[in-house]
């Protein structure tokens, strides 16, 4: 729980006028990045880029629930979640659990098997783009996080770096199979994933039972 002062109404609109936008942006950019992502990981049949887009996807039901929160408070003056965001919280720590117990199985499958991939350069690219996208939303999250001394920005600025983290172990994979041809690291880089989305998965969980926990959904309970 957060409880932030404003000086003036002024400040109040902004600050809820740049959450809102953080928020919408990161819906549908992983929207986008999901449809890329598992477009080419089935085309190229790389696994590393294809559970990458999977959990896009299930960030964009983060990020709505996000949105959700942020308006709500705005509309409200309500600290506390609803059902809507408590149930957002669910839905998306059990697909992030089952997102990681397929990816590891396919990725031990295939890597039993030598499988390798068409090519990892779409991997490399929405890599790329992926992580130039959070550093700037890291960067805005801290500028406006410390404008208003908001606790719940600046811990959600140090979790998009966890995201971050999430596309450079894509681009790893990818950027390595590319020099190497070895198949492996294509499985390898789906099982890093995998890993990435037990972790959120558990921490969705933990914030249904009030934890302030860290992870790429944020913490952005926000009063007034």
């Amino acid at each position: 729980m957060e409880t932030i002062s404003f000086h003036r109404d002024k400040e109040k609109i902004m600050f809820y006028k740049w959450g809102t936008a953080l928020a919408l942006i990161t819906v549908f950019y992983n929207i986008v990045e999901g449809m890329v992502s598992v477009a080419f990981g089935i085309r190229d049949e790389t696994i590393a880029l294809f559970g990458f887009g999977l959990d896009s996807f299930v960030e964009v039901i983060s990020g709505i629930g996000i949105w959700h929160m942020i308006n709500r408070m705005r509309t409200n003056k309500s600290s506390n979640s609803d059902r809507f965001e408590q149930t957002a919280l669910k839905v998306t720590g059990t697909a992030f659990y089952i997102l990681a117990i397929g990816l590891t199985i396919t990725a031990a499958v295939t890597l039993l098997k030598g499988h390798k991939p068409e090519t990892t350069l779409w991997g490399i690219i929405v890599a790329g783009v992926s992580i130039l996208l959070m550093w700037i939303l890291i960067h805005y999250k801290l500028k406006i996080g410390r404008r208003f001394q908001s606790e719940a920005l600046l811990t959600d600025a140090a979790c998009s770096k966890a995201c971050m983290y999430l596309s450079l172990v894509l681009l790893f994979s990818s950027v390595a199979y590319e020099v190497t041809g070895i198949g492996g690291f294509d499985s390898i880089g789906a099982i890093g994933i995998a890993l990435f989305s037990l972790k959120e998965g558990r921490e969705a969980f933990g914030k249904t039972k009030g934890k302030s926990i860290c992870s790429c959904q944020g913490k952005c309970n926000i009063g007034t």
